[in-house]
C-alpha cells in the first residue's frame, strides 16, 4: 500500500531559511519490519520494535510505551531495522524521544540525540553499507527533531548509531551514547526497478543489478557493453565498466568480457553484473562527514 506523506523540509539560501511543505508518494517500507537494538533496556516496555510501529503521539520515557530506549552507561548505541530485501530508498525520517517536553537546549534528551550517524547496508554490519548522514555540527541550540535525512541509496537495513568511545566531546554532548527512538520511517520505492515519486516507472533495462536512483531514473552503473547516464550507449566488447575505459585485458580466446571486472567466464551478463553489484555496494563510502547539509527539517 502506497502511503502519502508530508513533511517539512528545510531550505536554506543565501542566509535565508524557509520551511517548505513536500509532498511524497514513497512508501514507508520500515513499517512494522523486525527490529533490533544493540543495548536493550527493558524490552517489554522499550524494545526495538516501539520505533517502527507507526506510532509516536506519546513520547513520554515511562508511560508513552511508543518508543525504542536503549540501556544506561554504554559508550556505543546502535538500532536497525531489516526491510527485508535491497529497497531502493529516498529519505529518513528520525522521531528522537522528547519525554512530551518541548523540544530545545533545556530538554533532557537532546544531548543524546547529537552526533548520530545514519547508514544504509546489505548487511547488518553498517562498515559494509553506506554513511548517509553523520552529525558533526549541530549543538543543544541547533539540533532539529524530527529530522528528514536525504538518502538516495539502496540497501536492506538501515541502522542508526550513536557513540561516546573518544572523549572529549562537543559541549552538550552527553557523557554516554543512548539511541531513544520514537519513530524511523524509511520512504522508497518498495519493489526493484522502479523509481519516480509514485515508484511506478522502471529503471533502464540495461542498469547493473536493474538498479538506478530513486529519483530520475539513472543507471548506478551498466552491464558490460553499455555506458552512460541510462545505459544507453554501446561500446565494444574488449571494454568494461561504466566509462568503457578499461581493457578486458584477463579475457583470452576472443572471449567477450562481461561485467565491471571484466569476468571472461561463460556466466550471462546479468548473473556476472548482479554478482559484483551486490559486492561493491557494500564498500561505497559517501557523504562521512555530511555533518547538517544533508538533513531536510
Amino acid at each position: 500500500m502506497m502511503h502519502l506523506t508530508m513533511h517539512v523540509f528545510f531550505c536554506s539560501f543565501l542566509g535565508l531559511q524557509m520551511h517548505l511543505p513536500l509532498v511524497s508518494a514513497y512508501e514507508n517500507v520500515a513499517l512494522g519490519k523486525p527490529a533490533w537494538q544493540q543495548h536493550p533496556y527493558y524490552t517489554y516496555l522499550w524494545g526495538a520494535e516501539l520505533a517502527v510501529d507507526g506510532k509516536y503521539s506519546e513520547m513520554s520515557y515511562f508511560n508513552g510505551k511508543q518508543c525504542a530506549i536503549s540501556a544506561y552507561s554504554k559508550t556505543t548505541a546502535e538500532w536497525r531495522v531489516d526491510l527485508g530485501r535491497q529497497i531502493s530508498i529516498h529519505h529518513v525520517f528520525i522521531q528522537y524521544l522528547t519525554n512530551n517536553e518541548p523540544w530545545g537546549a533545556s530538554n533532557a534528551f537532546i544531548s543524546n540525540f547529537l552526533g548520530f550517524f545514519v547508514y544504509i547496508s546489505n548487511t547488518t554490519n553498517k562498515e559494509d553499507g553506506v554513511l548517509c548522514f553523520r552529525d558533526t555540527n549541530y549543538t543543544k541550540f541547533t539540533i532539529p527533531n524530527p529530522v528528514n535525512i536525504t538518502c538516495p541509496y539502496h540497501g536492506r537495513y538501515v541502522i542508526y548509531y550513536n557513540n561516546r568511545t573518544h572523549p572529549p566531546y562537543p559541549e552538550g554532548y552527553s557523557k554516554y551514547a543512548y539511541s531513544e527512538l520514537c519513530e524511523v520511517e524509511v520512504y522508497g520505492c518498495p519493489n526493484p526497478g522502479m523509481y519516480g515519486k509514485d515508484c511506478s516507472t522502471t529503471c533502464p533495462d540495461k542498469c547493473l543489478g536493474g538498479l538506478c536512483n530513486v529519483e530520475d531514473g539513472t543507471c548506478l552503473d551498466c552491464i558490460a557493453g553499455f555506458k552512460g547516464q541510462r545505459c544507453d550507449e554501446e561500446h565494444a566488447n574488449d571494454t568494461y565498466g561504466l566509462t568503457c575505459n578499461s581493457s578486458c585485458a584477463n579475457c583470452s580466446n576472443d572471449e567477450q568480457c562481461t561485467g565491471l571486472t571484466a569476468n571472461s567466464s561463460n556466466k550471462s551478463d546479468t548473473e556476472v553484473s548482479r554478482q559484483y553489484y551486490d559486492k561493491d555496494l557494500q564498500k561505497i563510502e559517501v557523504g562521512k562527514d555530511a555533518g547538517s547539509t544533508s538533513v531536510l527539517l
